[in-house]
């Protein structure tokens, strides 16, 4: 017990990846239909979420000088993003009010948060990086799916708001990128593309919002749809480096691979849907099941680092 409480305080940042990751898997087979496996990783992302919740909780008031350390990086973001990939999968399954809570706590923590990381940005850097445009569009779908269920027209004025600066510091992000990442990166690279995915989704969500109409809606649409084939091409370029230069070994921010894989496939099932092109369907299911498979890996090589130290120390003895 003593070995497993070590490895998970140990765990960097970067972790709150694998909530983003379950949670957008769930998402995603909840949009094809598949229920049953969609609430059982909604049940890996809920319980997931509140031990990291916990141990966020432990290090900002027992940890003071730690919590401050990794606050002002970019893996700190994925607290907010994974908040809201929460809540949007919980909006779904109409439990509003739950997801407004979680709304609040994720806009709360971008206004700490966001300010800290840009502060402290440098050039070259890994894929993480893209956090910051990862973040604010995850608030944007948060806003967009809510303002649909409740229904509520100021969260669709939220969500055009934050859509629109995630672009922004898309780019902001890109300028700071160091793009040998694409070849040499442990697994975050993959942000690169997965800011796009996340970007068109909550694209996707202003397309189908009745609030806007006519040119606002050609010009969402149009948008969004060149987001989303840019995050295509993203993926092609990271799944050709991948296979140019295999990189097999697990590594945490492996969870930052899976998490663009899934966004990417419920990003095309999203705007198949709101912009009314059903033949992006087929490959949004096509790249879900690859996401999962993913999913899968990364799991069983979670599983296998965090039972590490516990047969070292048998093997010591």
């Amino acid at each position: 017990m003593t070995l497993r409480a070590s490895w998970w305080s140990g765990l960097p940042p970067a972790a709150g990846s694998a909530v983003m990751a379950t949670g957008i898997i769930s998402v995603g087979l909840h949009l094809l239909g598949h229920e049953t496996p969609s609430r059982v990783a909604l049940g890996l992302t809920v319980a997931a979420w509140l031990a990291l919740a916990a141990d966020f909780a432990v290090r900002l008031f027992s940890d003071r000088a730690r919590w401050e350390s990794e606050a002002d990086t970019p893996p700190a973001l994925t607290a907010v993003a994974a908040t809201c990939v929460l809540g949007t999968r919980l909006a779904l399954l109409d439990l509003a009010f739950i997801a407004v809570c979680l709304l609040v706590v994720a806009a709360a923590l971008w206004l700490v948060l966001l300010p800290a990381v840009v502060r402290h940005w440098g050039h070259r850097m890994p894929g993480a990086v893209f956090l910051v445009c990862v973040a604010t569009q995850a608030i944007a779908v948060l806003s967009g799916t809510l303002a649909a269920v409740l229904p509520a027209r100021p969260l669709c004025v939220v969500a055009l708001v934050f859509f629109c600066l995630g672009l922004a510091l898309y780019a902001a992000a890109l300028a700071r990128f160091d793009f040998a990442e694409v070849r040499t990166g442990a697994g975050d690279q993959w942000v690169a593309g997965g800011a796009l995915a996340i970007s068109a989704l909550a694209g996707s969500k202003l397309v189908a919002a009745p609030l806007y109409g006519g040119a606002w809606h050609d010009v969402l649409r149009t948008v969004t749809l060149i987001v989303l084939a840019l995050d295509l091409a993203w993926y092609l370029v990271l799944l050709l480096a991948e296979v140019r230069r295999p990189r097999l070994r697990y590594d945490v921010r492996r969870w930052a691979t899976v998490f663009p894989m899934g966004m990417t496939a419920v990003a095309a099932l999203s705007v198949s849907a709101a912009a009314r092109l059903p033949w992006l369907e087929e490959p949004g299911r096509v790249l879900l099941w690859i996401a999962v498979a993913v999913w899968l890996c990364v799991c069983a090589g979670t599983v296998r680092s965090a039972l590490r130290p516990a047969a070292a120390a048998r093997s010591a003895r």
